[in-house]
């Protein structure tokens, strides 16, 4: 009873957090909170052009013709991009599913100043990291200028703050239905073959599916500085004290009340 109390509990402050910080994209600013706010069932819109590694100028929604795998990094960045990335070209070794056939990866820069070139460098650096042959060009690098990374950003509930020469932001690869559907969130930067094989099987079916790590995000916080996640000992212990004190509410209140002869 306790355990299942707790769980309730946790979900509940799960639920009231993200209700707290819902995203608007009509107010959404760069400088706005780090992080990324899901938008499940959301279209990809048809109008954000981005440039691909041979400098052509394409269509985002176009380009989802399967299920498919977005993620946002930027190409020198020091921080979690690269074990984002590293995390991504596991997955798509260790996952029985195949890449070109069963689904595409699609990166997106959101620093206007990276260029194809780079990305071209970047893409075979974690492609030969593949320890499986795929079909390459199913990992598809795009570049773009700051109104279309904007629009992509916005689209997918991706918040960072540029600071200098770098920016601030979270982690986590998106997955699209054929349809161009944002059906699951998948946060970090690793990623378990099972958890990828649903989400593109449910995106295949055009079905979207939770968060499964909505409770570690409860129980976890991005630190900007730090630029990695950290345990919230603050919130999970103030959650587990209302618990408690909801618990002990609840025995005094069911416990059965001594009976008084007259």
């Amino acid at each position: 009873m306790i355990r299942c109390l707790l769980a309730s509990f946790l979900w509940m402050g799960v639920f009231t957090a993200q209700a707290q910080v819902t995203f608007d994209p009509q107010k959404f600013t760069s400088d706005g909170p780090v992080g990324i706010y899901e938008h499940l069932d959301e279209l990809v819109p048809d109008d954000i052009w981005l440039v691909d590694q041979e400098s052509n100028r394409v269509n985002l929604k176009s380009l989802i013709n399967k299920p498919t795998v977005v993620s946002f990094v930027y190409y020198n960045c020091p921080g979690l991009c690269s074990p984002l990335l590293d995390g991504l070209a596991e997955v798509v070794s260790r996952s029985d599913l195949e890449l070109g056939k069963d689904y595409q990866v699609i990166t997106i820069s959101f620093n206007p100043g990276d260029t194809p070139t780079l990305g071209i460098k970047k893409k075979h650096n974690y492609v030969k990291q593949i320890k499986k042959a795929v079909d390459t060009a199913s990992w598809i690098w795009l570049t773009g200028d700051s109104l279309n990374i904007a629009k992509a950003t916005q689209t997918f509930g991706f918040r960072y703050l540029h600071q200098g020469k770098d920016y601030v932001h979270a982690a986590a690869i998106m997955v699209v239905s054929p349809h161009g559907k944002i059906t699951r969130y998948l946060h970090g930067t690793y990623f378990l073959p099972f958890d990828l094989k649903m989400a593109i099987v449910e995106a295949s079916q055009e079905k979207s599916g939770p968060t499964i790590s909505k409770v570690l995000k409860f129980c976890f916080s991005y630190d900007a500085k730090g630029k990695k996640y950290v345990f919230n000992i603050t919130k999970v212990t103030g959650a587990l004290v209302l618990a408690a004190a909801l618990l002990l509410f609840l025995i005094l209140w069911l416990k059965p009340k001594p009976k008084t002869n007259i």
